[in-house]
């Protein structure tokens, strides 16, 4: 059995685990089951891929989205590695196809859907040797969790069905209680847990009450213009806010797309294909979008309306830095939509956890404290000291004494009979002459434009800290009214002072299109290589028709661009670089950097003999490497035989087999001047195969 390291280095190239893979992975290849806790972007993929390339027979991974699947078998194959998927979208003809080669032991790893493998189950564990399942997005067999999907709870016959078959759940948004669940409903035997930190401290964390939609486009479009060579999302909470943002953004000349349950099957592959593959810088979703997604350069995610509960949002924010280099996560706040969210509660199955999951995401999203350390604590990760990347770490509020806006606020409550909710609060203090107002009389109330020094942005900002301070409180009963607490009126009244944090209108202020360009940055000796080669990557990706992540992670190129490496040697040792991709784009990649240093494209002579070695060393078969190089297997065994002659190859039996060897040294004893014409002629022994053996006669004779 192949060690898993040596796995890791062949076919993703890594030298290394990430903190936990290792000893799951351990855990899996011994035959026990585990239970994984890692958060977005921490290797959970790694954790049941690695065991399956080890572990003798097939792997089936079990995955709730289609396009989830397809990007995956899809960055397998990409690395070498025999994937295949089988789901509903596809002719069953090519599903019954993969089970056949499955069952001959020419498949490595089998994804497919809960619905899907209860159907085929039979099929599946009578014909095909299971090495190990692995269940991808547990937390969806937990009716605590916050994606519940009823068909995951039938996998708990799994373990009779496959009795002796290692387990692995994973997910990367679990509190404890879902955690059990998962255990429990899957009849998992005394498994392995492992519960990495869910902190992802490169991911700077921002909530903003919301600026109206002027500024709201204004801050996204600095964020497309700041990462203009890589990608975001921004999460809105309908479908109809999700097509007018994308009509928004389009207006402004970026390129975008939009998602949403309410399109087709294929306008959502499309989407998601385009996106995915860098066709553009936008994709603007409802939480339909982004299960699994495992694009690398996703730089920012923005919800322009607050999630439901912290799972959601911590998934959503995950698909950002998934490589770990600096990503932003913005939240825009508006109280309108907890109401509406409430009113979704209300229409659940599950109205008082829902319930207690929206306030906690209120309680986050109205945070003056550290933002991560109220997120870890959720998921029960104690942090003893702030991050030092979040808003409320880097730019705390200033305070002021707010007693007579309050005033103000709660006055106008108090004259309009409770009978208003906040934005009509909001234009009476600012003298709205909307039609509503004016027939209700409520430009005659004393109350009417005296606060109509403040601009909507900042009283919004301010009454919703009246409503946290306690001096208002929502009437969700009575159409979301508001109505002044005992503590506020004790304000209203003078008895009491209060503080408010001073309104700081929004920094971010790129320009749309249809104004004056700004100049263009100027960009660092190693920014324009990261751009050459990203362009590179782009172009292999197009003619490949794979996602440019699949070709090298952001960071892979990031190390490029530090370490330079200009020859096959040195590019090998880049994180990220396995045997294939080193084959597939080394000289391509290569050849870029050395033309950035100076230096002539193409390397110096020899050094498609040291790919070989590099490759060979690294497993390859000489037929592989032929393949991968695009060059005759003859050359291949020419590069070796003089590599073996330098006493770098000691292993010749994966050059010649031992009756070869025995056979051409008999022959050359014999008759050593007819010995090549016979072994060719007689005994139809390639030369290269006869050059081989005679090498090996010389390493054996030294």
């Amino acid at each position: 059995m192949t060690s898993p390291k040596i796995i890791l280095k062949k076919y993703f190239g890594y030298s290394s685990f990430r903190n936990g893979q290792e000893e799951i992975v351990n855990a899996a290849v011994s035959g026990r089951d585990v239970l994984v806790l890692m958060p977005t972007g921490g290797g959970k993929s790694i954790c049941y891929q690695v065991p399956a390339l080890t572990l003798p027979g097939c792997a089936v991974v079990i995955s709730p989205l289609i396009a989830l699947m397809n990007d995956q078998v899809l960055s397998l194959q990409a690395n070498g590695i025999p994937a295949v998927a089988i789901h509903s979208n596809q002719d069953e003809r090519i599903n019954q196809d993969n089970i056949q080669k499955a069952s001959k032991g020419e498949i490595k790893l089998i994804y497919i859907s809960p619905e899907r493998l209860l159907l085929d189950i039979e099929q599946i564990s009578s014909r095909i040797q299971v090495s190990l399942i692995a269940i991808d997005e547990a937390h969806c067999i937990s009716q605590w969790g916050h994606d519940f999907r009823p068909v995951y709870t039938s996998l708990g016959c799994l373990k009779e069905k496959f009795p002796g078959t290692p387990l692995m759940a994973l997910t990367a948004t679990a509190d404890r209680l879902t955690r059990n669940d998962i255990a429990n409903a899957l009849n998992l035997e005394d498994p392995f847990c492992w519960t990495g930190s869910f902190d992802r401290p490169n991911i700077s964390l921002k909530v903003m009450n919301d600026p109206g939609k002027k500024q709201r486009l204004k801050i996204i479009a600095s964020l497309i213009e700041k990462y203009h060579l890589d990608s975001g999302i921004v999460y809105c909470l309908s479908r109809k806010k999700t097509e007018a943002m994308h009509e928004a953004i389009s207006e402004m000349g970026y390129r975008s797309v939009c998602y949403h349950a309410g399109l087709t099957p294929q306008q959502r592959e499309m989407a998601q294909k385009a996106f995915v593959n860098g066709d553009v810088q936008v994709v603007c979703a409802t939480i339909a979008f982004g299960m699994g997604i495992d694009k690398s350069n996703i730089r920012w995610v923005v919800h322009n309306n607050i999630p439901g509960n912290i799972e959601s949002y911590y998934q959503e924010i995950g698909r950002a830095g998934r490589d770990g280099l600096p990503a932003e996560a913005i939240m825009f706040y508006n109280f309108g939509d907890i109401i509406l969210r409430r009113t979704f509660v209300d229409s659940s199955g599950q109205k008082d956890i829902n319930n207690e999951k929206l306030d906690f995401m209120q309680r986050f999203a109205e945070a003056s404290v550290c933002r991560r350390r109220i997120l870890l604590s959720y998921f029960s990760e104690e942090v003893t000291h702030d991050c030092g990347n979040c808003d409320n770490c880097n730019t705390p509020r200033r305070k002021f004494d707010g007693t007579i806006a309050a005033q103000k606020a709660i006055s106008a409550v108090i004259r309009v009979k409770y009978q208003e909710s906040l934005n009509t609060i909001i234009d009476i203090l600012r003298a709205s002459t909307r039609s509503d107002i004016i027939s209700k009389g409520y430009h005659l109330l004393k109350t009417y434009g005296a606060g109509r020094d403040m601009t909507p942005a900042e009283w919004n900002s301010y009454i919703l800290q009246m409503i946290q301070l306690g001096l208002l409180e929502v009437a969700y009963e009575d159409n979301f009214h508001l109505r002044p607490t005992p503590y506020g009126m004790k304000v209203v009244k003078g008895m009491e002072r209060i503080q408010l944090s001073s309104y700081e209108k929004p920094v971010y202020g790129a320009k749309s299109k249809k104004l004056k360009p700004e100049p263009a940055p100027i960009l660092s000796p190693d920014e324009q290589l990261m751009e050459i080669l990203k362009k590179l990557r782009k172009d292999v990706s197009s003619t490949q028709n794979i996602a440019a992540y699949m070709v090298f992670s952001d960071a892979t190129l990031a190390e490029m661009v530090r370490l330079r490496p200009v020859d096959i040697e040195s590019f090998a040792r880049i994180s990220g670089v396995g045997e294939v991709k080193l084959a597939k784009y080394g000289k391509d990649f290569i050849g870029e950097i050395r033309k950035f240093e100076g230096l002539k494209r193409t390397m110096p002579i020899g050094t498609s003999q040291k790919e070989t070695l590099i490759l060979f060393d690294s497993g390859m078969t000489p037929e592989k490497i032929a393949e991968m190089k695009g060059i005759a297997v003859q050359t291949v065994y020419s590069h070796l035989i003089q590599w073996a002659d330098k006493g770098k190859i000691t292993d010749f039996r994966r050059l010649v087999t031992e009756s070869q060897y025995s056979l051409v040294v008999k022959t050359f004893d014999t008759d050593p001047e007819n010995a090549f014409k016979t072994l060719a002629e007689v005994n139809h022994l390639p030369a290269h195969i006869i050059r081989a053996a005679l090498a090996e006669q010389r390493f054996r004779s030294q």
